[in-house]
């Protein structure tokens, strides 16, 4: 298996920006699981509202609870949405453009207004929809955003699966004996792959955007979860006295979702087939330096 597209990623500026920054937010949760400077939910009344000192880097929230901690706990709860999210929308992108480009006529039609149906309804109303049902959680977040784009990866999928379907290579297969789904996986997945991906990233930012607007809102992540939405709605009221609080959970929301639109970017110029050829081209041509 080649891995140059990963170094035509490194080499881009978007694609670095956008591999530190969710690296920096995985790694983050992963030491969250560990350690944290405080207890995120330890309340201190006798320190509330310090500003960034030892040993509160970033302060302190109205109850004295350490925000270096409720941000770092917040990354957690974030990487569990978004990745979470993002093996539904595979799961449900993935089943929805394959039944609607490999079946016969009158499935693919079905498919196509079903998919045209679920699309109509906003993610962030899904989602309120189940909560009033179900009540807040962060279950209710990820299948909410896994669905909702699970449908809109599957009806942009599909084309892409039907063009590549009429290819020599998936007919040279279906020749060979290759039944549907090992066509599916050795050689439709591969060839939309670049398109998949930057569906799936965006998904995974807005993912993080509704999680955190579910939790401003009060439908999203328990009030026992750290969560930057959370943290945001409660701390949005003292933004003209306190507005460093505020500033740092605005911050990872932020670069968290303009990491991921621009990792997404620059994983479909990495991956794309035409794109990589025509730069290998041009590095081997004489006098070209790379």
């Amino acid at each position: 298996m080649s891995w140059s597209w990963l170094r035509r990623l490194w080499r881009g500026s978007t694609g670095r920006f956008g591999l530190i920054v969710a690296a920096i937010i995985v790694l983050t949760a992963a030491v969250s699981l560990l350690w944290t400077p405080f207890d995120p939910q330890h309340v201190d009344i006798a320190n509330r509202w310090l500003n960034p000192s030892w040993p509160h880097l970033l302060g302190t929230d109205g109850s004295g609870r350490d925000i270096l901690s409720l941000v770092m706990g917040g990354a957690r709860t974030t990487v569990f949405v978004a990745v979470g999210s993002a093996v539904i929308a595979t799961i449900v992108g993935i089943a929805l453009a394959a039944l609607g480009a490999l079946t016969a006529r009158w499935v693919r039609e079905s498919v196509a207004v079903f998919v045209d149906i679920l699309i109509a309804f906003p993610v962030l109303l899904i989602a309120l929809m189940i909560s009033a049902i179900f009540g807040r959680s962060l279950w209710v977040v990820i299948w909410a955003v896994g669905v909702g784009f699970g449908v809109s990866i599957a009806r942009v999928t599909r084309p892409e699966l039907r063009r590549v379907l009429h290819s020599d290579f998936v007919l040279a297969g279906q020749a060979y004996g290759l039944t549907p789904a090992q066509n599916l996986i050795r050689h439709l997945l591969p060839n939309v792959a670049p398109v998949f991906i930057v569906q799936l990233s965006w998904g995974m930012a807005v993912a993080v955007l509704a999680e955190a607007g579910l939790s401003y809102l009060g439908v999203g992540a328990p009030v026992t979860e750290p969560s930057w939405g959370l943290l945001l709605a409660e701390l949005q009221q003292f933004l003209t006295v306190h507005p460093l609080a505020v500033l740092w959970p605005g911050l990872a929301i932020t670069f968290t979702v303009l990491g991921l639109n621009l990792l997404g970017d620059a994983l479909r110029e990495a991956t794309d087939p035409t794109l990589s050829h025509e730069s290998d081209d041009r590095m081997r041509q004489p006098g070209v330096v790379a």
